[in-house]
């Protein structure tokens, strides 16, 4: 953006109701240093409807912003739209699931990373720009990740407004994400929930997390085995009602079922002989999220090739879940359970008709009983 040498006024559009001072500046003018936004505060040249305000005041739509001329900084200029080759764009537009106003769902292919990291040059942040089409377009930005290794739905938002929007749905644990998941073998308790708290392994340079009860953070899972293949492995349904690093790898392992195909947590014993792919097999299949359009986003992605090969080796039938976001109150009772807790039921039901107990010895019930004192 072009320095300007005179006042600027700018309209609060809806994108940007609720936003600090200090980010909208960061949003719409990043070539204002934070320090320039806090000297025009605190002098009163910048107001918001001719009043007065701080850096950290919260804006309202349809408010008016005057922005004194100046304070462009020469080496803060907004980011460059990235050239990307025919075949990236392609790639990008081919991981399309839906498209909405505010949000783009992308079904990421495993060995996909998320984002840019050390000899990691191809990634879906640097793929966004092929969304951006006109030079007035705003740059889609991701609000949550997936592990390099996990395939499946990746929500990019379209807007700063609702990139705001949906990253707090993210971090307050109302989004509902539900994975698919082959396992090696088959856990006892085929619905359940796995409460263990998670930390970074000491040594691994925070590549990998591990089981921590005393400094851990608090990871939960919930799980439910959807079908079995005699005791060789098991189609699971996992939502992880916290977000931590690996966490559904770490704790599908924790409980002695590691994913198939995930030689970090599980080791050798990761993998199935025959010929079941190597590849990690977890999927996030479906997300659910409240929409800043109204209603909810509802999004299912389907299954890599390796993972639908493996279901189809394995005998099982993909029709057999649809990915429902499982009940927070406990599964059902089983018939033994039921039994038990009928006859704990009449047990205390004859315990009460009975009443107090009289003590023995005519004490009345007060002292002990003869012959039951210490010796």
């Amino acid at each position: 953006m072009k320095t300007s040498d005179e006042v600027r006024q700018f309209r609060v559009e809806a994108d940007d109701d609720g936003i600090r001072v200090d980010r909208w500046f960061k949003r719409h003018l990043p070539q204002v240093g934070f320090g320039t936004v806090s000297k025009w505060a605190r002098t009163g040249q910048v107001r918001v409807d001719g009043k007065r305000v701080k850096p950290d005041d919260r804006l309202e739509q349809g408010q008016q912003i005057r922005v004194p001329p100046g304070g462009d900084a020469a080496h803060k200029k907004p980011k460059a739209k990235r050239e990307l080759s025919q075949a990236e764009i392609e790639q990008a537009h081919d991981m399309v699931i839906k498209k909405t106003k505010s949000a783009i769902a992308l079904n990421k292919p495993a060995g996909l990373a998320t984002q840019g990291g050390t000899n990691t040059f191809n990634h879906v942040d640097g793929l966004l720009d092929a969304f951006v089409e006109g030079e007035d377009d705003v740059r889609p930005r991701l609000v949550h990740r997936l592990d390099k290794d996990t395939s499946g739905v990746l929500l990019v938002a379209r807007t700063p407004g609702s990139a705001a929007f949906f990253s707090k749905r993210f971090s307050g644990r109302s989004a509902k994400k539900i994975y698919w998941a082959l396992v090696v073998g088959v856990p006892d308790i085929k619905q359940g929930v796995i409460e263990a708290p998670l930390a970074k392994q000491p040594g691994s340079g925070g590549e990998k997390m591990h089981v921590d009860h005393e400094g851990g953070a608090p990871a939960k899972t919930k799980y439910r085995v959807v079908e079995t293949a005699a005791k060789t492995a098991a189609w699971l349904e996992l939502q992880p009602m916290t977000g931590r690093t690996h966490q559904l790898r770490v704790h599908c392992a924790a409980m002695g079922h590691p994913i198939v195909g995930d030689g970090k947590y599980g080791g050798r014993d990761a993998f199935l002989t025959g010929s079941i792919s190597r590849k990690m097999h977890l999927h996030a299949r479906r997300l659910i999220i409240d929409s800043p359009d109204g209603g909810k986003l509802d999004v299912t992605a389907d299954l890599p090739e390796h993972f639908a090969a493996s279901l189809e080796q394995l005998g099982f039938d993909e029709n057999a879940s649809d990915a429902t976001p499982m009940r927070d109150d406990p599964p059902p009772k089983s018939r033994e359970e039921k039994k038990q807790q009928a006859r704990q039921h009449a047990k205390n039901y004859r315990k009460a008709q009975r009443g107090p107990r009289r003590a023995r010895g005519g004490t009345g019930g007060k002292g002990p009983a003869k012959g039951k004192g210490k010796r």
